[in-house]
């Protein structure tokens, strides 16, 4: 248990980050707070005096994401001109996913954490928001089908098949690809 006590951080930091440790491994519902416990080298209730049920815990894990993305739709929003708000949006949605592949990952695929951020008022208008800055503010249902897309095609940025690709190649080709669904071109300072 040498390796444990030499991750830096506070005991917070590391509680979070072994709970997405074994969420990515075991699922939500497959990681108990015990197990938590057992890797981190401390009794259960040393878990509970951080978070009180294991919802809270997940949302703790997630939370940094979300209010990330919360960032970059005011951010996006800012802008003055439709395709800085797009290119914002985009840009940032990109890099939040490659920064997260493993927690993006978990979101879009752990029954358990779909089930507990379905419909939550706050994630939901924020993907309204999205909606709108990428499809625009009363969009046909090309511009809608397109944005849908986009939104696909950045979750599967967490697919094992690219799980080889480093972050820079990941990036520019979801970004490229984003662009072409939704007809864009690159800004100029995107270019080498």
């Amino acid at each position: 248990m040498v390796h444990r006590k030499q991750r830096a951080g506070t005991a917070r930091e590391r509680l979070l980050t072994v709970a997405l440790d074994l969420f990515a491994q075991h699922g939500v519902s497959g990681t108990s707070l015990q197990m938590i416990a057992d890797e981190l080298g401390v009794t259960k209730a040393a878990v509970y005096h951080q978070f009180r049920t294991k919802d809270d815990l997940v949302w703790a894990v997630i939370a940094p994401a979300l209010d990330r993305l919360a960032h970059i739709t005011e951010t996006a929003e800012g802008r003055r001109r439709r395709s800085e708000r797009v290119e914002t949006v985009l840009s940032g949605l990109v890099d939040l996913v490659v920064d997260n592949r493993r927690l993006t990952s978990v979101l879009q695929s752990d029954p358990a954490i779909i089930r507990l951020v379905r419909g939550h008022p706050t994630l939901q208008a924020i993907e309204e928001r999205i909606t709108r800055l990428l499809a625009g503010p009363e969009p046909d249902p090309e511009a809608l089908v397109n944005a849908a897309m986009v939104s696909g095609l950045l979750i599967m940025g967490t697919d094992p098949r690219l799980a080889g690709l480093d972050d820079g190649t990941l990036r520019r080709h979801l970004l490229g690809t984003a662009r072409r669904i939704l007809r864009l071109r690159a800004p100029a300072s995107a270019h080498p």
